[in-house]
């Protein structure tokens, strides 16, 4: 197969139409669409169902597309090892984290990462759901619970302490409460929606010293924790929150401060094939110094 056809047909199926793709490679749209009809008539089977929409892999299609996509990873990943040395890191990082400590914990130490290393670029993906390295969805993850692959180098982080948090405009109005059962008679914020179960876990308020069959009423569920730390900052109500979120914040205060409360381990996780990398080193080491210097 014909390599320059193979990757003109890769930008293709990723832009999902011939005008995107034609003006990302800077060639004539038809010249595009000949190279896509010449390489169907070289491997005699159709690539794309043409609308007037845009284009759709077949199954032939998304076949090579997958390979193709592959090809593409492993010779970018090449590229970026042959610019940069273990003295001069270089290169696109990209890295995964929950919305919670990647938003919040990562997000307020990254600035002295980037301007350590002005040639490292970062490309951080928020999500709660635990992206596939293996497949180089992210070069480099930070996860709150072990991971099971075995071929996934993992460094445990830190220990995560969550608590009951209220703004302090809330304890004014509404009192704070002195036990678990005082609950009953105060607002519940809670974190919802299509969320990992032990992560959901954590924001156990509403059922904490009472039947799970008959739990408090959420006056307010939201499925993003950073909207969540901002609804207990404004006196919503008495939701759960990390300590990294809330630590240092002048308007809120732990509440139930005798009461047992859950905790997460963090880990930084990253390929095998990865390893000697320089930019994923120097991140890794970042990230193990931040973590044995921080105070929550």
């Amino acid at each position: 197969m014909d390599w320059d056809k193979i990757r003109l047909f890769y930008e293709v199926a990723e832009a999902g139409n011939f005008t995107r793709a034609s003006e990302k490679l800077g060639l004539n749209q038809s010249s595009v669409s000949r190279q896509i009809s010449a390489l169907e008539r070289d491997l005699k089977v159709p690539l794309f169902h043409r609308h007037a929409r845009g284009l759709i892999l077949t199954e032939h299609g998304d076949v090579l597309h997958r390979a193709a996509r592959d090809v593409h990873l492993r010779l970018e990943a090449t590229r970026q090892r042959l610019t940069e040395t273990s003295d001069r890191p270089a290169g696109d990082l990209k890295i995964t984290a929950t919305v919670g400590i990647g938003g919040i914990w990562l997000a307020q130490r990254i600035t002295e990462f980037l301007d350590a290393y002005p040639e490292v670029n970062i490309q951080l993906i928020l999500t709660n759901d635990e992206l596939d390295l293996a497949m180089r969805e992210a070069d480099v993850a930070i996860r709150l619970r072990r991971p099971a692959q075995p071929d996934l180098i993992q460094r445990r982080l830190f220990t995560i302490h969550y608590h009951a948090y209220a703004s302090l405009a809330y304890v004014d109005r509404f009192g704070e409460p002195e036990s678990v059962a005082d609950l009953d008679r105060h607002r519940i914020v809670s974190l919802g929606g299509d969320q990992p179960a032990f992560i959901l876990n954590l924001h156990r308020l509403t059922s904490l010293g009472r039947n799970p069959k008959d739990p408090r009423p959420n006056r307010l569920m939201v499925n993003d924790s950073l909207a969540l730390r901002r609804a207990i900052e404004t006196g919503t109500g008495i939701g759960m929150a990390p300590d990294y979120a809330m630590g240092g914040n002048p308007n809120v205060k732990r509440v139930l401060r005798e009461v047992e409360m859950p905790t997460l381990d963090s880990y930084l996780v990253y390929p095998e094939e990865m390893r000697s990398v320089a930019r994923v080193q120097i991140f890794r080491d970042f990230l193990v110094a931040k973590a044995q210097r921080w105070a929550y």
